[in-house]
């Protein structure tokens, strides 16, 4: 469980809910995950969506047949994904990194772990001692999806420059390869407007 109400990687997004929602409903699941949708499994398997915001990668998971373990700390987005993505298949959990104590705590292993937009939120010292955390809830042949922002950094918000070659290095450390690098664009118009790009990784355990 998450050791604040707000804990110091959720910065402004109480406050922003609001505005945000609707603009991550706006753009669907195919459109924003296109680089990595030739890694995602084809038969009904098991997710774990850590900074699921609003629901919309959890729901297009569930849609797939895949079952869903939603993990979001921001009571703003968890209460308003619950109500605009009701699914049998999604489970929704207050948790956060680096911790992770809530998932932990439950033994299970995920056929993907999936961080859209979250790990630049976290600082070195939370990134050295999350990447562990999820490498342990990967089952065999699991695969870790993570996407990191470039670019500035929007008022009240608390991020990091965290590139991509850090980020490999520090999966490498932990027994992991990549199995994506790719680099694109942004989506949302107003990311357009200041040149945010992303880079997009995926990682599988070695051997």
């Amino acid at each position: 469980m998450p050791t604040s109400p707000n804990p110091p990687s959720t910065q402004g997004y109480a406050e922003q809910a609001e505005a945000l929602i609707p603009q991550y409903e706006a753009i669907p699941f195919v459109k924003r995950h296109e680089a990595e949708l030739h890694l995602l499994p084809k038969t009904p398997s098991r997710i774990l969506d850590i900074g699921a915001g609003t629901g919309v990668d959890a729901a297009w998971f569930a849609e797939q047949g895949h079952s869903v373990v939603a993990v979001e700390p921001t009571a703003e987005f968890r209460t308003a994904a619950m109500r605009l993505h009701p699914s049998p298949l999604i489970e929704w959990l207050d948790d956060v990194l680096p911790g992770l104590e809530g998932v932990l705590s439950r033994g299970q292993r995920f056929d993907v772990v999936m961080l859209s937009a979250v790990w630049m939120h976290l600082d070195e010292a939370e990134r050295r001692a999350g990447m562990p955390r999820l490498v342990s809830q990967l089952a065999p042949d699991g695969l870790i999806l993570l996407s990191l922002r470039h670019g500035p950094i929007p008022e009240g918000r608390r991020m990091f420059d965290v590139s991509g070659e850090e980020t490999i290095e520090l999966a490498r450390q932990h027994g992991l390869r990549a199995v994506l690098n790719t680099q694109t664009g942004s989506l949302q118009p107003g990311n357009m407007a200041a040149d945010v790009t992303w880079t997009r990784l995926g990682f599988r355990q070695e051997g």
